[in-house]
C-alpha cells in the first residue's frame, strides 16, 4: 500500500488559521459508513445523530506550553525546544532545533534562568533527552515562559485566543503537545444536551506527541513506525464501554486519539482498563473491535490520521467526502470543521 494513495488536493486557503467564532458553530460533514451517503450540517446538530445508551468517549488530555526558546549557556546561541514526553521527573524527550548545535553535555537556559537543562543523548526519533536541573515548580515555570506549539501549517504566532481555543473544554491532564482537535467543537452546554439525551460521556487519556503528527517519510505504508504515546483507560470508563458493547449500543470516539486508546485496550470485543505506551498504527486492513462511530477533523494528506479514518470508513468513501468538503469550502485541519462517521 502506497502512502501516495492517501494524497488529495487541498487549496491552501482552506487551512484554518483561526478557530470558528463559536466552537459548536463549525460545519459538520456526516458520512454514513454503510451507504456512503453524505449530509451537511453544523456541529451543534451532533446530538441528532446520537441515541440513548450510546457512549461518547472523550480524551481529557490538556495541551501544555511545550515550546521553549532557549540559549546556550556557553555562547548565548539561540535554540528552540519542543518538549515531547517526560520519561521521569525532570527528564524529557524533546525536539531541539537546530539539532546539530545540541551536543551532549551542553547546558541550555530558558527564560531569565528560571529553567536550565543539560542536553543528553540523541533519541531514536531524532530528538534529544533533556535533564532539567531543578524539577521544583517545573510546571508553574513552564506555563509562565513556554508557548503553545501551534502546528506549522498555522502561519502565525500563538495569540491569547489560542490559550482557550486550542484546548478542549474538558481538558484536565497536562501532557499533550497538540490538541485532540475533534474535541475542540464541544461546549459545556452541548455536552449537557448530549447527556440529557441519555448518552454516556466517558473520559480516557492519550497524550498527543510525536506519534500523532510525525510525517510519513516512507513510500510503503507498512514500513512506517509510530512513535510511542502514553495512554490510560480507567476501570470505570472500561466498564461503561463494555456495558454498551454487551447491550448493543454504540461506542463513538471523539477523535483518532480515542480510537487508538480503545483499540490498544481491546481484548476480544471488549476493553480492559490499563495504561502504558502505544505504537498502534491503524491503516486500511485493520479490523476494528470496539468503536462504532467517529468524530474527527479533516486531516493532512498522506498522514497517519487520514489512514486511520480510511481504515474505518473506506478509502474511496473518505477521499470522496474530502473532495466534497473541498468543493464546499470546508475549513481544514486543527482549527477546521469536523466529520461525523457513523
Amino acid at each position: 500500500m502506497k502512502v501516495s494513495d492517501f494524497d488529495y488536493y487541498l487549496p491552501l486557503e482552506l487551512i484554518a488559521q483561526y478557530p470558528a467564532p463559536e466552537r459548536e458553530g463549525s460545519r459538520l460533514l456526516v458520512l454514513f459508513r454503510n451507504t456512503g451517503e453524505i449530509l451537511h450540517t453544523v456541529f451543534s446538530a451532533v446530538p441528532d445523530y446520537l441515541a440513548p445508551g450510546d457512549v461518547l468517549v472523550l480524551n481529557e488530555t490538556k495541551v501544555f506550553p511545550a515550546r521553549l526558546i532557549g540559549r546556550r549557556a556557553d555562547t548565548g546561541g539561540r535554540l528552540e525546544v519542543v518538549l515531547l514526553n517526560e520519561k521521569e521527573p525532570g527528564l524529557w524527550e524533546a525536539l531541539v532545533r537546530p539539532g546539530r548545535r545540541a551536543r551532549p553535555g551542553l547546558t541550555l537556559v530558558f527564560g531569565d534562568g528560571e529553567l536550565q537543562a543539560e542536553v543528553g543523548e540523541r533519541t531514536e526519533a531524532g530528538g534529544r533527552m533533556l535533564k532539567f536541573s531543578d524539577a521544583s515548580a517545573f510546571w508553574e515555570k513552564l506555563f509562565r515562559i513556554g508557548e503553545v506549539p501551534l502546528p506549522p501549517y498555522i502561519k502565525r504566532k500563538p495569540e491569547k485566543i489560542d490559550q482557550a481555543r486550542y484546548q478542549t473544554v474538558y481538558a484536565r491532564v497536562p501532557g499533550s503537545v497538540a490538541a485532540p482537535t475533534a474535541g475542540l467543537h464541544f461546549t459545556p452546554e452541548l455536552l449537557h444536551k448530549i447527556e440529557q439525551k441519555g448518552v454516556h460521556l466517558v473520559r480516557t487519556l492519550l497524550h498527543v506527541g510525536l506519534g500523532t503528527f510525525r510525517p510519513v517519510r516512507v513510500e510503503e505504508v507498512e514500513r512506517h513506525q509510530m512513535h510511542a504515546e502514553y495512554w490510560k483507560l480507567e476501570e470505570g470508563a472500561a466498564s461503561l464501554i463494555n456495558a454498551a458493547r454487551r447491550r448493543g449500543s454504540r461506542v463513538i470516539a471523539v477523535g483518532t486519539t480515542v480510537v487508538r486508546v480503545l483499540e490498544t485496550a481491546a481484548e476480544g470485543d471488549y476493553v480492559k482498563a490499563g495504561e502504558g505506551w502505544t505504537r498502534l498504527f491503524i491503516y486500511p486492513g485493520y479490523r476494528f473491535r470496539i468503536i462504532d462511530g467517529l468524530i474527527t477533523n479533516f486531516h493532512l494528506p498522506r498522514s497517519t490520521l487520514l489512514m486511520l479514518v480510511c481504515a474505518f470508513a473506506g478509502r474511496t468513501r473518505v477521499l470522496h467526502a474530502y473532495q466534497e468538503a473541498v468543493a464546499r469550502r470546508y475549513r481544514f485541519f486543527s482549527y477546521g470543521d469536523a466529520m461525523l462517521i457513523i
